[in-house]
């Protein structure tokens, strides 16, 4: 018996599609998962196109995400909120928490910071306030990781974030302050005998 051509084998291309197709589940969950990584704020057009859905239907789940966050439904409110800076959306800890989630920050046992860790914190420190694509294209690396422990340390913060692009400009900390035993950045060594030649256009 000959087989129908509705019958016939989906191609691997075909395969991997109906393998990556999420549809099924729950558009709050898939956005949700994607702020909780994401280290920018994120349009509800950016989301929309990620995950090939309807801008409408993106809108909608974000504020079904905040409600649900803030208590409006039938759970409680949560300690982390839903924020839309910069054009976009980004979760971040609820103002009456902030307190606390600093003390645990600031009260972890210090490890030794990684080299690029370090390189990354000094770019920042004579650049600020700067966007973490910029440090990125000084260190021709990528920095994601880096600025996020950065972060989780409290060694630098958000300054605040571009109006047009909501792209975050980051700035160093009081706490690095505190670490290096500096009243002010103005302490900070010239960079320029530091680099090659004296070539303080490096980090220009």
């Amino acid at each position: 018996m000959t087989m129908h051509e509705t019958d016939a084998p989906a191609t691997a291309e075909e395969a991997g599609e109906a393998a990556a197709d999420r549809s099924h589940l729950p558009l709050e969950r898939r956005i949700e998962a994607i702020l909780m990584v994401a280290d920018e704020p994120q349009g509800a057009v950016h989301l929309a196109t990620s995950l090939r859905v309807p801008v409408p239907a993106v809108k909608a789940a974000i504020e079904a995400l905040r409600a649900d966050y803030d208590g409006e439904g039938a759970g409680p409110q949560r300690g982390f909120e839903l924020r839309e800076v910069g054009g976009g959306w980004r979760v971040y800890v609820r103002a009456e928490y902030d307190a606390d989630a600093t003390d645990f920050v600031l009260t972890q046992t210090p490890t030794r910071l990684s080299q690029a860790a370090l390189e990354t914190l000094a770019v920042i420190a004579y650049k600020q306030p700067i966007t973490r694509g910029a440090v990125a294209a000084i260190r021709a690396v990528n920095v994601d990781s880096v600025v996020r422990t950065l972060l989780g340390r409290g060694l630098i913060r958000e300054a605040f974030a571009d109006s047009e692009t909501g792209a975050i400009h980051y700035e160093t900390s009081e706490l690095l302050l505190t670490q290096l035993g500096l009243n002010s950045l103005d302490e900070l060594p010239p960079i320029s005998p530091l680099l090659p030649d004296g070539k303080e256009d490096v980090l220009a």
